[in-house]
Formats: structure tokens, C-alpha cells, sequence
């Protein structure tokens, strides 16, 4: 049932967003900096760096955000994808390569109403912990060059902003539109992202089934939902280092802005060379892999329909 659906992909996307949440605010990081202005030279040497000066709760910022919007993006994912395989296989034949493709594509494109505002405002929150540390050690280095100048001003404390603030300053100077900056680029990066993950994830559980009306074996789906999630990930990774670059409101300092996608790829192409658009592979394929693999063992086993059957019970 629809129900069911909905709350399996909200449980899914809670558990796998608390577990993953600090190797996602690296990967946002590493893929922002730009060269020359390099604070971050790993995914471990971000967290390590996060944590001194911004504390443990220093990776999880943006992470409300997320918690509150990943209950609907993955459902909503989840849910569009079975939708489209239904009414593609209303022959009742078995879903073609191009099919699959075609449901996924479906989900992708749907998924980006509450993806795109998500990202938007997680990525603020996440970058600002990374272009504070960058001021204070600009305004270090210039203190350090001019030993002659007595009584320095200390470099300013970081002003944290929230969801909120930022929310409500788009909507005033930009409308609805400003929550949508980057719609592009998230279509073209979820778009063909689920292009790739849904038929690959069905045809990897059903190596797994012994009969085909019977689920795999909940290791199975986690197994599957982790290869094909990792596998997709890195193949878009490109139009997820563009979607990055192109959401962020505020930059450090000399580093680039851009205009659009075209004008974002030739501005990373030309000074960061081809392998700047594989910044942060390595995290988001850690990212997504495990996230990927809960959403689907939490969505086939049915933990929704257990809860909902039990109700009644419980009533009588």
C-alpha cells in the first residue's frame, strides 16, 4: 500500500542519514574547495579538522535538514519507482532492460521537488564550518606578514546561520525560485543516477531469489542496494560536483562563481583540470552504498506493513 511505502522509505532514509551523515558534510566540503585554497587533503584529514575546531556536533551540521526532508525524498523515490514498474508491466511480461531504465528515470525525476531545496539548504550548512576555517586562517597568515602592526584585531567569530534564516532570506530576495537554484543539476545528476541504480539493484536482488515470488534474503537486498548504489554514485559524481558548486551561495576566498552548468564545467575543466569532477567519489560512494543498502532491506522486508497490520491487533 501507499502507507506502507511512505513509511518504509522515511525509516529507510532516517536510519541511513544518521549513520552516513559526517563522510556526506566531507564530501560537500572537499568537492567546494577549490585549488589553491585547499583547507582538506582527505575525507579522514575533513572529519579530524571538523571535529578540533568545530566540535563532534560539527559533523552533523545540516543534518536537520536532511533528517526533516529525507522522509519524503525517499519515499517519494521508492514509491515513483514502483509506481512506473507497475504501469510498465501491465502486460504482465517481465520488465525489459529499457523499461527498468525508463521507471527509474521516473523516480529521478520526481524525487527532485523535495531533493533540490534539500540540497540547497544542506549544503550552506555544511560549506560554513569550511569557509570560516579559511577566514580565520587567511586573517592568521596576515597577521603573521605584518609583525610590525601592534594590537591586531582578532579575526571575527563565526555567525552561524540556520535553515531558517537562510529560508526565509531566499524566499524575500528570490521567491520559490531561490529554494530551486541548481534544478538542473540535480536533474541531471538523479535523473541518471536512477537510470542506473534501479535496474541494476532489481537484476542484482534477483540473483539472490530462489523462486521469483518470494523476496531474496534481507543480506541479499542490503548487499545489492549497497553495489548498486556505490556503482551509480561514482558514475554521476561529475554532475554531483557541478550541483554542489552551482548550490553554494557563499564562496572563500579567490575561488570561483559561476554562471551555469556549462559555464561551471568550463571553469573546473580549465583551472582544476578533468579529475576535480571525481572530488569526493570516494565519500559519496561511502555515502550512498550504505544508505542505499538499509532503504532497501528496511523496504522490502516491510517494516511499515509489520507496524500497520499490528494496529488492529493491538485495538481488539
Amino acid at each position: 500500500s501507499l502507507p506502507a511505502k511512505l513509511i518504509n522509505g522515511g525509516i529507510a532514509g532516517l536510519i541511513g542519514v544518521t549513520c552516513v551523515f559526517p563522510i556526506d558534510l566531507a564530501k560537500t566540503r572537499l568537492q567546494n574547495q577549490q585549488n589553491g585554497q585547499r583547507m582538506y587533503t582527505s575525507m579522514s584529514d575533513c572529519l579530524i579538522k571538523t571535529i578540533r575546531s568545530e566540535g563532534y556536533f560539527g559533523m552533523y551540521r545540516g543534518a536537520a535538514v536532511n533528517l526533516t526532508l529525507v522522509t519524503p525524498e525517499k519515499a517519494i523515490k521508492l514509491a515513483a519507482n514502483d509506481f512506473f514498474r507497475h504501469h510498465l508491466s501491465k502486460d504482465g511480461k517481465k520488465l525489459t532492460l529499457l523499461r527498468e531504465m525508463l521507471a527509474g528515470c521516473g523516480a529521478g525525476t520526481c524525487q527532485v521537488i523535495v531533493t533540490t531545496p534539500m540540497e540547497m539548504l544542506k549544503i550552506q550548512l555544511q560549506d560554513a564550518g569550511r569557509i570560516a576555517a579559511q577566514k580565520k586562517l587567511m586573517a592568521a597568515q596576515a597577521q603573521l606578514s605584518s609583525s610590525s602592526a601592534v594590537g591586531s584585531a582578532e579575526p571575527a567569530v563565526e555567525r552561524r546561520t540556520t535553515a531558517t534564516q537562510i529560508t526565509r532570506e531566499l524566499l524575500r530576495s528570490k521567491g520559490i525560485a531561490g529554494l530551486y537554484k541548481g534544478l538542473g543539476a540535480t536533474l541531471l545528476r538523479d535523473v541518471p543516477f536512477s537510470i542506473v541504480y534501479f535496474p541494476l539493484f532489481a537484476n542484482l536482488n534477483k540473483l539472490g531469489q530462489k523462486d521469483p515470488n518470494v523476496k531474496a534474503p534481507f543480506y541479499v537486498s542490503f548487499l545489492s542496494g549497497c553495489v548498486a548504489g556505490s556503482t551509480a554514485a561514482v558514475a554521476v559524481n561529475p554532475c554531483d560536483v557541478i550541483k554542489t558548486r552551482l548550490q553554494s551561495l557563499q564562496r572563500g576566498v579567490n575561488e570561483d562563481t559561476y554562471s551555469g552548468i556549462l559555464d561551471c564545467t568550463k571553469k573546473i575543466w580549465q583551472k582544476e583540470g578533468p579529475m576535480a569532477f571525481l572530488k569526493g567519489a570516494y565519500c559519496r560512494a561511502l555515502v550512498i552504498a550504505p544508505l542505499f543498502g538499509i532503504a532497501q532491506v528496511v523496504y522490502f522486508i516491510g517494516i511499515a506493513e509489520f507496524l500497520l497490520d499490528m494496529l488492529p491487533k493491538h485495538r481488539a
